[in-house]
């Protein structure tokens, strides 16, 4: 492959993975232990808070509505100040707000109080899961992006499984062993002593004309890798064009990135309720089927086991194939096993079918995480993943009153048939992008103030 990229962009793409690479991973991968193990504690505590409270399946709905309304005001802002002050700072802000306020969650009294601080949670949430995506893109050279985007997400997402099993044992122990789902969500605080020891992204730096900076860092990671025994290429002299810095949301609507933005919104809409018509509601509909607390959770907790190895199959297979048509073949798997899932009565059955729905679920994940990430150019990729990604999270506001109303009208097994028509359409929708595997950001994802490249592949 030949390109033409700047000399900021060419001099991190040479760069193999060095211990401030390592620092950022493990950073990121805390982080997100917490934050997915976080984004599904009310699932676990649902059927607990159900009979203790005696509420409804459609005050459940309420209170998860409530989440995603905070989730995409946190999508929205979290990507709007992280284009502003920086990913680094960004990312510190985000973790203390989801961490802070998932502890004030075991201190709700009643459903409005529930409500309330599962929407600033929610705040937190989604903006730590926007700027992470941004500064793995950033930070990780091209060849390898993808490959730590599932990494990272493989350690976090053992955060689920944990948190399902934490729940298994804490919420039968009392009335009130929900709250203690929250305090366990509250330990992504401790990811602040990684958070704090990672650069800023020098592509950051440098659309914001911090040239010198960026330059810095980058020569601090020249040195460790030259020190760590790595013969560095030579870099390709480039005519380097005047950065456009902080372009804004109209950005969005310009030149390519229109089309981009409506195709990653739509994505972003089917896989929202999809997903979490799926994760978000398992527990409560596998009791509402008839099926004890204590079994739903064990079967949920099971199934939970396999977040991770959906995550781990992506990274394995994310920079084999191009990114959309994985996407493709990804959403047809989830649509196939979720419909299967559906269908099955037998205990052994359902925890196998909704295993091979969680993989495929993790691995469209990291996918689209990786794949939006590369849409947009530096100076709008966070606003870029926020908006999209937010998106999908405030039309989910009324995905939880979807599946309570498909359940109460329609039965247990249309709720999955709905899902699968979700990610069917996902899929489909997937075939209008371009191709991202292996090529670099500024390639795929020109500056509005610079000509577009035309790149051609080997081969």
């Amino acid at each position: 492959m030949t390109s033409t990229t700047t000399r900021i962009s060419a001099r991190l793409e040479r760069l193999p993975i060095t211990s401030v690479h390592r620092t950022v991973f493990l950073a990121l991968a805390f982080a997100y232990f917490f934050e997915l193990g976080d984004l599904n504690t009310f699932a676990y505590a649902a059927p607990a808070i159900i009979k203790e409270w005696g509420i409804s399946v459609d005050t459940v709905a309420l209170i998860t509505s409530a989440s995603f309304g905070g989730m995409f005001l946190g999508a929205v802002f979290g990507g709007l100040v992280a284009d502003r002050v920086g990913r680094k700072r960004g990312l510190i802000y985000a973790l203390m707000l989801y961490a802070g306020f998932s502890l004030v969650n075991a201190l709700a009294w009643d459903i409005l109080s529930l409500a309330f601080t599962r929407f600033v949670t929610g705040i937190g949430l989604s903006a730590m899961t926007v700027i992470a995506n941004t500064y793995i893109t950033e930070f990780f050279p091209a060849a390898r992006r993808g490959r730590y985007m599932g990494l990272v997400m493989t350690i976090g997402l053992l955060g689920i499984p944990a948190t399902a099993w934490v729940s298994r044992f804490v919420v039968p122990l009392a009335p009130w062993g929900w709250r203690l789902i929250f305090i366990w969500g509250g330990l992504g605080i401790l990811a602040l002593v990684y958070a704090v020891r990672i650069p800023e992204s020098p592509r950051w730096l440098h659309s914001h004309n911090r040239t010198a900076e960026a330059d810095a860092e980058i020569d601090a990671l020249e040195r460790l890798a030259v020190a760590g025994g790595a013969s560095l290429p030579p870099l390709v002299s480039v005519a380097e064009p005047p950065r456009q810095g902080r372009a804004g949301y109209g950005g969005l609507l310009r030149e390519r990135y229109l089309g981009r933005t409506i195709l990653l919104s739509t994505v972003s809409i089917l896989g929202t309720v999809g997903f979490y018509g799926f994760f978000s509601w398992v527990p409560t509909l596998l009791f509402q089927h008839g099926i004890t607390v204590v079994k739903s959770l064990t079967y949920t907790s099971v199934m939970a086991l396999c977040n991770p190895i959906g995550a781990l199959i992506a990274a394995d297979l994310i920079e084999r194939f191009e990114r959309k048509w994985f996407n493709v073949a990804i959403s047809v798997f989830v649509a196939v096993c979720g419909v299967l899932f559906g269908l099955s009565e037998n205990p052994i059955l359902i925890m196998l079918l909704g295993s091979l729905v969680v993989m495929g679920l993790q691995a469209a994940t990291v996918s689209s995480y990786t794949y939006a990430s590369e849409l947009y150019p530096t100076e709008l990729r966070s606003q870029g993943n926020g908006i999209t990604y937010g998106i999908g999270r405030v039309a989910n506001v009324g995905g939880p009153f979807i599946i309570a109303a498909v359940f109460s009208q329609l039965g247990y097994t249309t709720v999955f048939a709905f899902i699968a028509g979700c990610y069917i359409v996902r899929g489909l929708v997937y075939l209008l992008g371009p191709a991202t595997t292996g090529l670099s950001l500024e390639v795929v994802s020109p500056s509005l103030a610079v000509a577009p490249v035309r790149v051609q592949r080997a081969g």
